[in-house]
């Protein structure tokens, strides 16, 4: 274990050269005069340390001042921000569209969906995301929402184990981010069907109104992409954040920990719409993650041209009457 040993509290130095311009504490006595001056612009306060990192020297550096503001700033600002709007936008739909039902009434005749290995990738990603999304969320507004409901010492106690979540969980996510990639990514390239789709709004915004799709739909490649390229960010620079030496210099550092809050902030958005149409917001949505098996009818709606896709592969072998198996 290296041991840091400060030897004074006077090394007047500036970011960029912190030994040249150290000041030896015992060659003269730092006034308190001077640690103010030292304070001003981008010069911090520094000691001496017996390990190889120089940035350990630093006992006060007022540029972390803007880089904190912007932390408390910006990233807040964001993330309240996509939750608000995404709890007020839905709601609005909700009230305005209700709930997207089936127009005919359920077949009885099942089809499936999704095997096996693309529900577990799903919720294994899923599962992980919603862990960190809480603990993140307990980082950058815990203090202002929970402290003073909480107190300081469960507050403390809640804080400590959903860093430790947030870090151990992190890995997860990343095999489950992986495994989506590689089982759906040839079903979200876009096509020209996906134009289609978004004319007629998905069929989301007006009632009898069934675009076609395939597997997935222009608004599902959406999340996908969203998903991947916004996970794949959140696990590049949260790897950064865990192991500082390989994110550079500290200014490297603080440009990580930026993006990844406002990364998650915008995903955050995204993921809430999904978990709304995947479950209060469409009828027979949820079956696809739960069972892996969905209502024909179901199907034949949201998905036609993947219906059409399966039948002509499996002569109707993977529909069977509802309770049953279906072939795979």
């Amino acid at each position: 274990m290296a041991v840091v040993t400060v030897m004074a509290f006077g090394a007047v130095t500036a970011p960029t050269s912190v030994q040249a311009q150290q000041v030896n504490p015992t060659a003269q006595s730092i006034t308190e005069d001077k640690l103010f001056q030292a304070l001003q612009g981008d010069q911090m306060v520094a000691g001496r340390v017996s390990i190889p990192d120089d940035q350990a020297s630093g006992l006060i550096k007022p540029g972390n001042k803007s880089w904190a503001g912007t932390h408390t700033g910006t990233v807040r600002f964001l993330t309240v921000a996509a939750v608000v709007s995404a709890v007020v936008v839905l709601a609005l739909f909700y009230m305005i569209r209700g709930r997207i039902m089936v127009d005919g009434k359920m077949s009885g005749i099942r089809i499936l969906r999704f095997t096996a290995i693309e529900r577990f990738a799903h919720w294994l990603m899923a599962g992980s995301f919603i862990v960190l999304a809480l603990t993140g969320l307990n980082l950058v507004l815990g203090r202002t929402l929970l402290l003073p409901l909480l107190g300081e010492g469960t507050f403390s106690t809640l804080t400590v184990w959903g860093k430790l979540a947030h870090n151990y969980v992190g890995p997860a996510f990343m095999v489950g981010l992986l495994l989506s990639f590689l089982v759906w990514v040839a079903h979200n390239l876009p096509n020209k069907v996906d134009a289609e789709w978004i004319a007629q709004g998905g069929g989301l915004l007006k009632k009898g109104v069934h675009p076609p799709a395939k597997k997935f739909n222009a608004g599902q490649k959406v999340i996908f992409w969203s998903v991947t390229l916004g996970g794949a960010a959140l696990s590049f620079t949260g790897v950064m954040l865990l192991f500082p030496a390989l994110a550079g210099g500290q200014a490297d550092w603080q440009l990580f920990q930026l993006i990844h809050g406002i990364v998650a902030a915008v995903l955050s958005f995204v993921i809430i719409a999904h978990i709304y149409i995947g479950s209060v917001g469409m009828e027979g949505a949820f079956d696809a993650m739960g069972s892996g098996e969905v209502d024909l009818n179901w199907a034949k709606e949201h998905h036609s041209l993947w219906v059409e896709e399966v039948q002509a592969k499996s002569g109707d072998k993977s529909m069977t009457s509802k309770g049953a198996h279906p072939a795979e």
